[in-house]
């Protein structure tokens, strides 16, 4: 049985086919079912982010359950096999929960130490949970991998600065527009990453914000609360003609605006230059949009280039990371393995006695003559031989747990004294 994850993220994969892979909210129940029935994969979570859609499965074989993944990633974006492994990276076992850590760490994203990861990944471990599709393998992983991004972020400064999407495209916004004092924006979500956006862009001073969202009750709490204004989806447009700016996070699997759409509002601007920040996967607003004159597209391509721009100087943050995610993953296997081997150390003491308690049986009618403290005594030291010729195995077992030489050293037992 391995441990394995396998995905794309904003690293590996253009945006073009990550919006296609991108599995949305609505659609996790029955990506969970179709997976939990594969032929290869005993337990399984979901990962699907604005930068990464990533599976992760205790498989009953890394091929079979790679093969398994990869044609799940074929069916829901329609494309070929060989155009889906084109951009897939595939980890086993500690390489695995390597990743996971790293990811929930904050090492892995567009904006390296992201808060919003660790939330992220929490509620994809839940949501599994809640649909059966969780067990005592990928349980307690994914609840050490969110202890060791709250270590990462309680120990070092990673998640200090720029640490979510939301905030970095806010802060690429103000560069292009020259500060956002006195500016207006316009904001079409009201999710996790909306909520972070208008935040952002109150603290970095815009005059007025307006929220748009296909649920209006949502969109009127998300502008109470940075004091804006809720617009309706049909009054979008008279909005973009008076705003400096226009910031799409919606989950839409569908463009939300047209390039035509929006050449018409510029009609009515009069030449003033507009701003888009489109921070969704699948993207919002369709690309030809940045083509248009006084139009500047700016995407989550554009949003990991600055970041990365801006993440020049947290080398020694990283390594501080780093350094951590090692020692978790450390002892994640120390803890895991030592698990592993009590039933193993239990059976082999089990199949000791059992051969002392056959020796006993057989040797019945020369015992027989022995008064019971006698016969005790002889019972007494067989057992006593068999404990101390167990004990030495049991302890180095014990100590080389976690570690390569342990697993040699159990598939040694259990070879030599046919354990299972």
């Amino acid at each position: 049985m391995s441990i394995v994850a396998i995905g794309c993220n904003h690293r590996s994969t253009p945006l073009s086919i990550l919006e296609r892979m991108t599995i949305a909210p609505d659609d996790i129940p029955k990506a969970l079912a179709d997976l939990g029935s594969a032929d290869h994969l005993s337990e399984v979570v979901v990962l699907s982010t604005c930068n990464r859609v990533e599976i992760y499965a205790y498989a009953e074989k890394f091929h079979g359950g790679y093969q398994d993944i990869r044609e799940f990633f074929g069916r829901h974006a329609g494309l070929a096999p060989e155009d889906v492994n084109d951009h897939l990276y595939a980890l086993h076992d500690t390489e695995a929960i390597r990743h996971l850590f790293s990811v929930t760490a904050g090492l892995d994203s567009a904006v390296i130490g992201e808060h919003e990861i660790l939330g992220q990944v929490r509620t994809a471990w839940e949501r599994s949970a809640e649909h059966g599709t969780v067990g005592s393998t990928l349980g307690p992983l994914f609840r050490h991998a969110v202890e060791t991004g709250k270590r990462a972020r309680t120990d070092t400064a990673i998640g200090r600065g720029i640490a979510s999407v939301s905030q970095a495209a806010v802060a690429l916004a103000t560069e292009q527009l020259g500060g956002l004092d006195g500016r207006t924006v316009l904001v079409l979500g009201a999710g996790e990453m909306a909520e972070g956006t208008v935040k952002s862009l109150a603290a970095a001073g815009t005059s007025d914000i307006f929220v748009a969202n296909r649920t209006w009750d949502n969109a009127v709490a998300l502008a109470e609360a940075c004091g804006g204004t809720a617009v309706s989806l049909d009054a979008v447009g008279d909005a973009l003609v008076a705003v400096d700016m226009l910031v799409t996070t919606t989950g839409a699997q569908q463009l939300i605006l047209e390039s035509g759409e929006i050449a018409g509002f510029l009609s009515r601007r009069h030449g003033r230059e507009l701003v888009i920040v489109d921070v969704a996967v699948p993207r919002d607003v369709d690309p030809r949009a940045g083509e248009l004159p006084g139009v500047t597209l700016l995407d989550m391509d554009d949003i990991g280039v600055f970041v990365e721009q801006q993440m020049a100087s947290r080398t020694r943050v990283v390594g501080n990371v780093e350094t951590i995610v090692g020692e978790e993953v450390d002892r994640y296997r120390s803890v895991t393995s030592a698990r592993e081997v009590a039933p193993l150390i239990a059976q082999l003491r089990t199949r000791g006695n059992d051969i002392a308690d056959i020796e006993l049986t057989r040797f019945n009618g020369k015992l027989s003559e022995l008064d019971a403290s006698q016969r005790e005594a002889v019972e007494a030291m067989a057992r006593g031989i068999v404990n101390k010729l167990l004990h030495e195995p049991t302890i180095r077992l014990k100590d080389a747990a976690g570690h390569a030489r342990g697993d040699r050293l159990a598939d040694s037992l259990r070879d030599l004294f046919d354990l299972d």
